[in-house]
């Protein structure tokens, strides 16, 4: 076989779909109702649910190929050939299914015979006190005693590479595969072997046996259901099967790393520096595109954060090798082709991809220079001040606000001779990153929350059967109180319903949740949310307002129909607008959230400017345009690859399952959707755009209503229009020209006042020359006026210099209680020494306030007219010392 890394995925999966696994896609980077994740970081990790029993699999053998990403050893990332933040993962996995026979029996089979590696050159590890895997390994496979290799817990930490597991919860011992790469790969000393930190015994297959649950503290449990969780990272087997150096010299990898050898016009393996910023950028361009392709978009939090600063250091590094421009995108397009074939989405995403790439690059290459110009202003400081050291607090400063890399930082500082406190910085990053941890939610080990809904029964489970009605029959499976399960609920008590089949909308996909009425013969229940738990069932929360419900009884479940109605508009309303949006903006408007209610639907897509108010007409317009013609809303159960054939479109991050749901509106819309919808567009009657603002970095948002709320947003409208021209004392079409003959008469009339005001502060002043005073030769006038205003107060004193001629003049006034500083210096005057900024900041505390300026002209304001008169007496003295 072909030893490519998407020939050894297809490899992989296929052999497991033989052993009867359901190969699933992989899952998004963004984990789908896991708070403990930032990322999707291990193969397993999106199984949680299956593992812990939270939700059945749709089966109990699975295989997958999982993209993930870590940033812990984000630092050692092209400074060694090893680390990655982006990596595939290869897993096959038993809920319960078969155990150590089959998963060591079929790893050794993958490895010898489909991949024909040499049986020699395989080494299994076992943890030092599974017997029953040595026996397996030594009995059953037949490899020698003496080629397996025991790893115990260290005695100090009771820590064991060969035993997994992360405090309380599901664990289990290990059995790893080791290949010999060779002496060429080793440290040359005599007892190198499996466990050596060098090259030459590389881990390629990691058997995880689940069979115990640990309580945190030593003591174990042997579990009823034993699971296989395998781990094989994709690119490790990759080098040995090509039999390269390192990860970096794969198929897939080196394509990307000679397209930046290309555009840098660098030579890998010539200069070690340059190879730093060769792999750095291999490794980030592959993380990034496949985080903007699920979804991520660059922002200062969260995992936005995580995408920015990768995009960020390979642009950094794309410098430093020398790359003129943006070049993110183009190279992005080879690790397109290079992955395409396991990961069909990063073509369907691309041009959003190279968009998205490229605004933050562009916007990075800003802030660059911005960071040159502020860390500039810092170095003269340390120069001013004698410190050879910027502080922590600064280089965090430009790291944290403005994204300038700490080490682009240290470098240009060693340059001029300069360091910066690293155990400052650090303890400000550590501050950060306490506050992210505590940002986000703590779970337990699975990274489940604890709830009453958890207790119930995985063989319940529920039916949405409200696409095409707002009531039915069903009975009562389950009844719960906010804590605990009961048999019945009684009038007053607040708590939840389950039943097979119901006509209740649970809040999913950005459709609210149906609210309505449970009513029996002897009670009713006023159901005030309705939401998806886990295991398919479908929880109704409220509360008991008459009687009581028991579980097993029979039920009439009637939605509120005139509530669904409204918020069937919106969400058919959403549909129109996405596709609208694509027609005018681009094709890489993607939807990156949305809710809808009964009075308004929210909109959140990928765009990387605000829309014109054309576009936005343009926009509301065409749906207004779709909504009256009639469109027949169909819609269809279908496979999602029959779905993506038919042009339907799919939402980043989202989990379909095998079968989809297609939501088509006449030839204009087509999209997967599980909500409800009116039957035809014209239900939907009016649509309007209300705002249009950005919610994050690429985001914008758009918030809309439709049906009757249009029609009370234009009475509104009107009413106010109305009282408006009550006002104006004329009719409703002429407010526009009365506001525009008012607003004539105001400029007029403030034009005649300050016109007064000048007159008015020029007779307060009266004959000032006579306290001109010469200071070193500088013709000083410094006086005060009442009752002037900053405006004023300029205007005065470009009058007073034009009577002065060459000099200073400081002009103060008490105006409504607080004081108004302006000091102007003419061009003589700044020649001599001179200057205004500096003169109004040195008196402006005499008035308790502050100010600054340029050197020709200056203003301040203060608190304290009665400190006036030492400010202007102040003014001589500070001009005196800057002569």
């Amino acid at each position: 076989m072909n030893n490519g890394v998407n020939d050894l995925r297809r490899a992989y999966l296929e052999f497991f779909e033989s052993k009867d696994h359901l190969c699933l896609n992989s899952f998004s980077l963004v984990p789908h109702n896991d708070n403990s994740l930032l990322l999707i970081n291990a193969g397993m990790a999106p199984l949680k649910p299956y593992f812990t029993g939270q939700e059945i699999p749709p089966r109990k053998r699975v295989t997958t190929c999982q993209k993930c990403v870590r940033t812990g050893d984000i630092d050692n990332v092209g400074k060694t050939a090893r680390h990655l933040t982006f990596f595939e993962m290869l897993g096959n996995f038993s809920f319960g299914d078969y155990f150590k026979h089959e998963a060591i029996a079929w790893s050794w089979e993958f490895l010898t015979e489909v991949l024909g590696l040499d049986p020699d050159r395989l080494y299994p590890s076992i943890y030092g006190e599974d017997e029953e895997a040595f026996e397996i390994w030594t009995k059953e496979v037949g490899v020698a005693p003496e080629r397996i290799t025991r790893f115990y817990r260290d005695p100090e930490t009771g820590e064991c590479d060969n035993f997994w597991e992360h405090g309380a919860g599901p664990c289990g011992p290990c059995s790893e595969i080791y290949y010999d790469r060779g002496e060429k790969y080793g440290c040359g000393k005599p007892d190198c072997k499996v466990g050596c930190d060098c090259d030459r015994y590389m881990e390629v297959w990691n058997n995880v046996f689940t069979q115990f649950n640990g309580d945190g503290h030593g003591g174990y449990e042997e579990l009823a259901q034993k699971n296989i969780d395998t781990g094989m990272g994709l690119e490790r087997l990759a080098v040995v099967m090509q039999d390269v150096d390192s990860v970096f010299d794969i198929d897939t990898m080196k394509a990307i790393r000679d397209k930046i050898c290309e555009m840098s016009g660098k030579q890998y393996q010539v200069d070690a520096l340059d190879d730093v910023s060769i792999r750095l950028i291999t490794d980030h361009i592959r993380s990034s595109t496949f985080l903007v392709s699920d979804g991520v978009t660059p922002s200062n939090e969260g995992r936005g954060y995580v995408l920015r600063r990768l995009i960020r250091r390979a642009a950094k590094h794309g410098r430093a090798l020398g790359i003129k421009g943006t070049f993110m995108a183009k190279l992005s397009e080879t690790v397109i082709n290079e992955c395409k074939d396991g990961y069909p989405e990063l073509w369907e995403k691309r041009e959003f991809i190279f968009k998205t790439l490229t605004a933050e690059e562009e916007q990075f290459n800003k802030t660059i220079d911005k960071g040159l110009e502020i860390l500039a202003k810092m170095e003269e400081e340390l120069v001013a001040s004698g410190a050879k050291e910027l502080s922590g607090e600064n280089t965090f400063k430009l790291y944290d606000t403005y994204g300038f890399p700490v080490d682009l930082t240290a470098e240009i500082l060693e340059e001029k001779g300069f360091g910066y406190d690293a155990e400052g910085f650090e303890a400000c990053m550590e501050k950060q990153r306490q506050t992210a941890r505590a940002a986000r939610k703590e779970t337990n080990y699975m990274g489940a929350d604890a709830s009453v809904y958890d207790d119930i029964d995985l063989a319940v489970t529920s039916e949405f059967v409200g696409y095409d009605k707002t009531t039915s029959e069903s009975t009562v499976t389950v009844l719960t109180t906010e804590t605990e399960i009961v048999d019945t609920l009684a009038e007053g008590m607040i708590g939840t319903i389950i039943v097979p089949e119901t006509p209740f909308y649970a809040t999913m996909g950005g459709q609210i949740g149906d609210t309505g009425v449970i009513s029996t013969a002897n009670g009713e229940f006023e159901v005030k949310d309705t939401i998806k738990l886990k295991g398919g069932k479908i929880g109704h929360v409220g509360q008991m307002v008459s009687g009581m419900i028991k579980v097993g009884e029979k039920v009439t479940l009637t939605v509120d129909a005139a509530r669904r109605s409204r918020i069937c508009k919106n969400h058919s309303a959403t549909h129109l607008m996405q596709k609208a949006l694509r027609e005018v903006l681009g094709t890489h408007v993607e939807q990156k959230g949305s809710y809808q209610d009964a009075d308004r639907t929210r909109f959140d897509f990928s765009h990387f400017s605000a829309m014109t108010a054309e576009e936005i007409a343009k926009v509301e317009k065409m749906v207004n345009d779709k909504i009256a013609e009639g469109l027949a809303v169909e819609t269809a159960i279908m496979s999602i690859d029959e779905a993506k054939k038919s042009g339907a479109m799919a939402l980043f991050g989202e989990k379909y399952g095998e079968t989809v749901r297609v939501v088509k509106m006449g030839d204009f819309s087509v999209e997967l959707c599980g909500g409800t919808h009116v039957s035809n567009t014209s239900e939907i009657s009016a649509f309007k755009i209300l705002s249009e603002s950005g919610v994050a970095a690429g985001t914008r948002r758009i918030e809309a209503i439709t049906g009757q709320a249009v029609f009370e947003y234009y009475a509104d409208i009107e009413a106010k229009l109305n009282a408006a021209a009550a006002a104006l004392k004329c009719q409703p079409a002429d407010v526009e020209e009365k506001i525009a003959h008012l607003q004539k008469q105001l400029k007029e009339a403030n034009s005649e006042l300050d016109s007064l005001k000048a007159k008015a502060a020029q007779a307060a002043v009266g004959d000032v020359m006579d306290s001109v005073v010469e200071v070193k030769g500088v013709k000083l006038l410094a006086t005060s006026v009442a009752g002037v205003d900053m405006n004023g107060l300029r205007d005065l004193g470009d009058d007073l210099k034009g009577k002065l001629g060459e000099g200073v003049i400081v002009l103060a006034s008490e105006c409504d209680g607080k004081v108004n500083l302006v000091v102007m210096a003419t061009d003589d005057a700044q020649a001599k020494g001179a200057h205004a900024g500096n003169l109004v900041k040195a008196i402006a505390p005499k008035v308790g306030g502050g100010g600054g300026g340029r050197p020709n002209m200056a203003q301040a304001g203060g608190k304290n007219p009665a400190g006036i008169a030492d400010a202007l007496a102040e003014a001589k003295t500070v001009l005196e010392g800057m002569l």
